[in-house]
């Protein structure tokens, strides 16, 4: 079972996070930002993966440590569910369209954490979330998760549709970089022949 469970213990956040990669999409998320749980809702229901985030956080400072946080416990849930990802597809390139936008998610699951943020955002906020903010979530999950994170922002004119579009665009390609390769379910996917 390619499954993990995440518990991040700090002086500003609490995070519980249980992945089941081989799921069916169903998701639970309570972060205390009604925005911020959509989205995680859409990486699970896009990708298939079974979800369960419970974030307690301090939030009556603003949003960053739990949004930060939430980034950090997901990638390790990815990052241990994977193992030593044999067998793994590793690499994966999605576009994502909702409505008036027009987003693109490459993953790689090579062990060295890395991210790219290529962004056109029509104002500087999303449901009162900094834009900055979304961004360094997909940062903290690429820095724990150990994946190169490049997201690019082709054209939108709604920050809501340009977010969500990433987050489904997220979830897609972790399903399709997560996947096992038929052809070769026993190997490490790289010439290194370790993925770190």
């Amino acid at each position: 079972m390619r499954e993990a469970e995440i518990e991040r213990v700090t002086s500003e956040t609490e995070v519980k996070v249980r992945l089941n990669l081989d799921g069916s999409g169903d998701a639970k998320v309570s972060s205390g930002i009604g925005f911020f749980d959509h989205m995680l809702t859409q990486v699970a229901v896009h990708g298939m993966f079974d979800l369960r985030v419970k974030v307690s956080g301090d939030l009556a400072i603003d949003p960053h440590h739990t949004i930060e946080d939430s980034g950090l416990a997901l990638g390790e849930a990815f990052s241990q569910a994977l193992g030593d990802r044999r067998g793994i597809v590793r690499m994966a390139s999605i576009f994502v369209a909702m409505d008036d936008a027009l987003v693109q998610v490459v993953l790689d699951f090579s062990g060295r954490p890395y991210t790219v943020m290529q962004t056109q955002w029509a104002y500087a906020e999303v449901a009162g979330i900094a834009t900055s903010l979304i961004e360094h979530f997909f940062e903290s999950f690429a820095s724990s998760a150990r994946c190169n994170l490049h997201a690019r922002v082709l054209y939108g004119r709604d920050n809501h549709h340009i977010c969500e579009a990433m987050f489904k665009a997220f979830g897609r390609a972790l399903d399709a970089a997560t996947q096992i390769d038929q052809r070769r379910p026993e190997e490490i996917p790289s010439s290194k022949g370790v993925l770190r």
